[in-house]
């Protein structure tokens, strides 16, 4: 991004003619809500490709004989030895969504959450309110690298919004995490106001679904 005259941050080429052939094409990116940013790094999030899975019992027996590293490790992972049982995958467990808005302040429901449960609105929002999910969740047997999620929305069976976020790298621990998504806003008028169904999917770096809940929500007018 710098090499003697100072440039300006942006896609390279090959990414910049993909998308002038995509506008020329019709395709509005202000409109679709993703900046030429967004979309150089939604490929390079795709095209990941982790290392190997390691127990992370085999991680920590590694340097098993260097005691003051064994226990750096244990400390820096969450868990003692003992707590290992040699499995190969991570388990992401959670256990509840709340929701966070200035509005009513916070609520939260546990998971999962149940067909029946998914028809009934969930919570319900003020047109033009900011809000914040949260997540309660913990780790299990190894390492979880990337958790990520997208947040899918529809009304009237129409896909109205997508987003997509990165939560982080998480080591197995006793305690549970407890994490809050980047703040959003709901739209505003007529047409934006009413019942919502949306859907919520948390993926690793090696595509391992670790879950996926339906919920509704509404958007009312603002009195």
């Amino acid at each position: 991004m710098e090499s003697g005259k100072r440039e300006e941050a942006g896609p390279s080429a090959s990414v910049r003619e993909e998308q002038k052939q995509e506008n020329e094409e019709g395709f509005d990116y202000e409109e679709a809500g993703f900046d030429e940013i967004d979309q150089e790094n939604k490929r390079a999030f795709e095209n990941f490709n982790p290392g190997p899975l390691l127990p992370l019992k085999e991680q920590i027996e590694k340097d098993k004989e260097d005691e003051s590293l064994r226990r750096w490790k244990e400390k820096l992972l969450g868990c003692l030895e003992s707590d290992l049982n040699g499995q190969m995958e991570p388990e992401v467990k959670f256990q509840s969504i709340g929701i966070l808005s200035s509005d009513f302040g916070e609520l939260n429901s546990p998971l999962p959450i149940t067909e029946d449960q998914s028809r009934r609105v969930l919570f319900s929002l003020r047109e033009g309110s900011d809000y914040r999910l949260k997540l309660t969740f913990t780790v299990l047997h190894n390492i979880v690298s990337g958790l990520a999620y997208t947040n899918t929305v529809w009304k009237s069976g129409l896909q109205v919004d997508q987003s997509k976020g990165m939560l982080g790298t998480f080591a197995p621990q006793r305690e549970p995490y407890v994490h809050t998504l980047e703040e959003e806003t709901t739209p505003s008028g007529v047409l934006a106001r009413g019942t919502y169904t949306a859907k919520l999917k948390f993926e690793d770096d090696d595509k391992r679904c670790h879950m996926e809940v339906d919920y509704s929500f509404e958007i009312q007018k603002r009195s």
